[in-house]
């Protein structure tokens, strides 16, 4: 990847992108609900703020936790510091990025560039891939046991979810694909890839294709001989990264109204449904789409329009916007500090 996508005229045009997105979204949120006129209703009370604090927490767990599986899979090659900015950095660059693209190739060059060869980083990168999506298909299962299945979408886009679980098979699919190939069968995912990409209309990828089956087969001789225990870790680390993701929005909600535990597991629930639409956003991380679905999936749970704008606007300064700055500060000094 050539540094040249890291200059500071294309990461500050993507944050301006993503501000500007978010901004109009939500000022019109803002003149639709009457917000000023409502504003006087809303309550702020010590536990209001004690809330918002738990929230903030959340998210230095949900880094904690990245922080954590990145130190394993590197084998402690990396300090705690230098796996603190590389995750930081993964952040930006998945902040910037459309949700379709995401942060994936930018992890490697910068892995890179902290002396971890090709080889290992590509595996950790897809290592990471394979443990976020297994978080996923492990967590839609089990949230449904407790809250009916309807309880993933809101009710005026109920007929979208035959397209939901069709995605839900999907990351299973490349859950099951990349599991078999990283553990057992290394080969498959490689003559998979050539296979496909011997059709005409993709057969000018077909060497970028070859490329990511070689780095698969790298990625599974990487960690092949892994300890249950070692992959255990990953495991609960993954989790408590993606279980502090969501419980920042379920804490916000909390800062304001009365919700019951079977409501901040719907909560919960839902925003598993939030994450894989934010996937395909073609947004700078899901700005206006993220916005939109947060109003659309949750608003039901709040009295007044005003605090469906409030809680928004916490959650992406709170889960966003952090990253865009730190980022935006700094990936151009450890990108002047490892220019060779």
């Amino acid at each position: 990847m050539k540094q040249s996508l890291f200059n500071k005229n294309k990461i500050y045009l993507a944050i301006v992108i993503g501000l500007s997105i978010s901004g109009y979204l939500l000022y019109s949120e803002v003149s639709k609900t009457g917000f000023s006129k409502s504003w006087n209703s809303i309550q702020f009370t010590f536990g209001t703020f004690l809330l918002l604090g738990l929230a903030v927490l959340m998210m230095l767990f949900r880094d904690l936790g990245y922080v954590i599986r990145l130190r394993l899979l590197t084998d402690k090659k990396l300090t705690w510091l230098q796996c603190l900015k590389v995750i930081l950095m993964w952040e930006f660059a998945s902040a910037v990025s459309p949700g379709v693209v995401g942060g994936s190739a930018v992890a490697m060059f910068i892995l890179k560039k902290e002396k971890i060869n090709l080889g290992k980083s590509t595996a950790i990168v897809i290592t990471t891939t394979l443990f976020d999506n297994l978080f996923y298909v492990i967590a839609i299962p089990l949230a449904i046991l407790i809250v009916d299945s309807t309880q993933l979408l809101p009710s005026e886009l109920q007929h979208y979810l035959p397209q939901f679980w069709i995605g839900y098979s999907i990351i299973l699919g490349i859950t099951i694909l990349l599991f078999t190939s990283l553990f057992y069968y290394p080969q498959l995912i490689q003559k998979l890839l050539e296979w496909v990409f011997k059709l005409p209309f993709l057969i000018k990828f077909k060497q970028r294709a070859s490329q990511t089956g070689k780095d698969i087969i790298t990625a599974s001789l990487t960690f092949k001989h892994k300890k249950l225990i070692f992959w255990i870790k990953v495991l609960l680390s993954t989790t408590l990264s993606w279980t502090s993701r969501f419980l920042v929005v379920n804490f916000i909600l909390m800062a304001f109204v009365k919700l019951s535990f079977y409501q901040n597991i719907v909560i919960f629930t839902k925003q598993l449904a939030m994450w894989l639409l934010l996937l395909v956003s073609p947004t700078p991380g899901g700005s206006g789409v993220a916005e939109y679905l947060f109003d659309t999936f949750l608003g039901e749970f709040l009295p007044i329009g005003a605090l469906v704008v409030l809680t928004s606007i916490l959650w992406r300064l709170i889960s966003y916007y952090p990253y865009l700055f730190i980022g935006a500060f700094v990936l151009p000094k450890w990108l002047g500090r490892n220019n060779t």
